[in-house]
């Protein structure tokens, strides 16, 4: 079993930043690819950015790309989602995810694909 915990959301303006943590503990002996999804009011649960067991690879929605990072300090046992030049449309309840796929694949933007889920954390982007 893995237990994710996310930190660090909040209120920000548009195009203010923030980043968000996720800290994993329990069977985390052997890295896992991990992804951030975010759930805003009335809407399905939508992928944002993943990442691969070493950190090498990363993935980033379309809506978010150049804009969010991915990253991962395996020695913390900790995932970080740094979101620059924030959006209204980017308030949600941001999650971190792991899955125990050996390789990325396609799957990786399906929340179906993914075994362990934090209990979310709040993003607020007002004008």
């Amino acid at each position: 079993q893995v237990q994710l915990v996310e930190s660090g959301g909040g209120s920000v303006q548009v195009g203010g930043s923030l980043r968000v943590s996720c800290a994993a503990s329990g069977r985390t002996a052997s890295p896992y690819i991990m992804g951030w999804f975010r759930q805003a009011p009335g809407k399905e649960r939508e992928f944002v950015a993943a990442i691969s067991r070493s950190g090498g690879t990363t993935y980033h929605a379309d809506s978010v790309k150049g804009r969010f990072t991915i990253s991962r300090d395996n020695a913390k046992n900790t995932m970080y989602l740094q979101m620059n030049s924030l959006k209204p449309e980017d308030t949600a309840v941001y999650y971190c995810a792991a899955t125990t796929l050996v390789t990325i694949t396609t799957a990786i933007y399906s929340e179906s694909e993914y075994d362990y889920w934090g209990q979310g954390t709040q993003v607020t982007v007002s004008s």
